[in-house]
């Protein structure tokens, strides 16, 4: 069935793919290619908000992507539906596009969770910054396959790329920006999505050009919010981070904010906590945040290029409002307990020494001592520019699971552990 919502300029790649034809569309090709990828298989050894393995049931980056990229589906079926007007059987938002966004929304995020992304930043504040996003968007573009001695991206197209772009300001616009950008120099990729046309005046300003998203896009950030303001609480009961007589504290703290549509939303909490319905019931809020979505028609300057811009995606107030109350009540009960602290402070401490000592030894000096496997320590060995190696050496720590950037830690500063053999493995 040919869909007419989607143009050449849509289809077109980031670089020249010569395929045989494929019974594929373009979009399930890209989505393929990230499915069967490494880099998409490393999101099981990643922190979501628990370290992997601390209990089989805690979500990883890889279920929680699995999970958004249901929403987004059950999201683009939804409003597809729902507004006949706009839609019919030749003229919709495709799924498996949609689908690809969510798998490979979180692609770039290191290990440790947001901590190690923060971390990570601050280390490359002189060479132009860390951002998940951003490093999600360089995988994809530049990094994702290796051939020989080099990599190269999935070469994705333009769609896909521009569903990704949560954010799409660049770092030397903001002043020491901690994160919502993208970096500078994937200006490249921002203007391919843009067809290389000059943006309005608007959009001149950072903000604006962050909130400037296709729908794709939009559908993929709700989807996201949805999946981890809910299960980020799931895992939290599960594990005994929150329970009743904190939420009954915590409520207590933030009585003159709540209204009284939370206040019956932290009544239901705690019943469903008493009657042990908890998982069941926040499963149910997952559904009526999809049927929360609204679709609404704009104009732009993107609209004689592709369809992509022309609508726009919103959230009734009560739906957006409970989200962001379910996420506060992570941040305050889960993530600033002294528990997750001290897993931060592990994890910081970590990626801190690692990149320190190969800052020595391969930034600002290429000292001849190999810190790192061959491939990456030849990369290095043939970039010229002090920026350039910092975002090598930023590469190859991103990339590792948490269990990997311990065994790398463990061989490079514990005298007992590993062999020389084991080096090698």
């Amino acid at each position: 069935m040919e869909n007419n919502f989607y143009k050449d300029f849509d289809f077109e790649r980031i670089s020249q793919s010569v395929r045989e034809e494929d019974y594929r569309t373009p979009f399930q090709i890209d989505r393929d290619r990230l499915i069967h990828s490494s880099e998409f298989r490393r999101l099981q050894g990643k922190t979501q908000v628990f370290l992997p393995g601390e209990n089989d049931y805690y979500r990883t980056r890889l279920t929680h992507s699995i999970e958004v990229s249901q929403i987004g589906r059950s999201i683009t079926n939804y409003i597809t539906k729902k507004y006949p007007i706009f839609f019919s059987d030749s003229y919709f938002i495709d799924q498996d596009l949609v689908e690809s966004a969510c798998l490979a929304h979180d692609l770039g995020h290191p290990p440790f969770g947001h901590a190690g992304e923060r971390t990570l930043n601050n280390l490359m504040k002189d060479y132009g910054g860390f951002e998940g996003n951003a490093q999600t968007l360089r995988l994809i573009c530049d990094t994702f396959y290796t051939i020989g001695e080099s990599r190269r991206g999935m070469k994705p197209t333009r769609a896909f790329v521009d569903a990704i772009l949560k954010y799409k300001s660049i770092h030397s616009k903001f002043n020491s920006p901690k994160n919502h950008f993208v970096y500078n120099y994937q200006q490249e990729y921002i203007n391919f999505v843009f067809g290389n046309n000059s943006l309005p005046e608007p959009l001149n300003n950072t903000n604006a050009l962050n909130n400037f998203k296709s729908i794709e896009c939009q559908i993929m950030d709700w989807a996201d919010d949805t999946a981890y303001a809910v299960n980020d609480l799931v895992d939290s009961i599960s594990g005994g981070f929150i329970n009743i007589a904190k939420l009954q504290k915590w409520r207590k703290v933030n009585a003159d904010s709540l209204t009284e549509q939370k206040i019956e939303s932290l009544n239901k909490i705690e019943k469903w906590i008493k009657e042990d319905t908890y998982k069941s019931k926040f499963g149910s809020e997952i559904g009526k945040f999809i049927l929360a979505c609204k679709l609404e028609e704009r104009e732009s300057f993107m609209d004689k290029l592709t369809n992509r811009y022309k609508y726009l995606l919103t959230v009734d107030e009560d739906s957006f409002q409970r989200i962001e109350m379910y996420k506060k009540i992570a941040v305050d009960l889960v993530f600033r307990s002294p528990q997750l602290h001290q897993m931060e402070f592990k994890g910081n401490n970590m990626i801190t020494k690692m990149f320190n000592v190969f800052a020595e030894n391969y930034i600002n000096e290429i000292t001849g001592i190999e810190l790192l496997p061959n491939f990456t320590n030849n990369l290095i060995k043939q970039e010229n520019t002090k920026n350039g190696r910092a975002r090598l050496v930023c590469d190859y720590l991103a990339g590792m699971t948490d269990a990997f950037a311990l065994t790398n830690y463990k061989r490079l500063f514990d005298p007992d552990y590993s062999s020389i053999a084991d080096i090698f493995k």
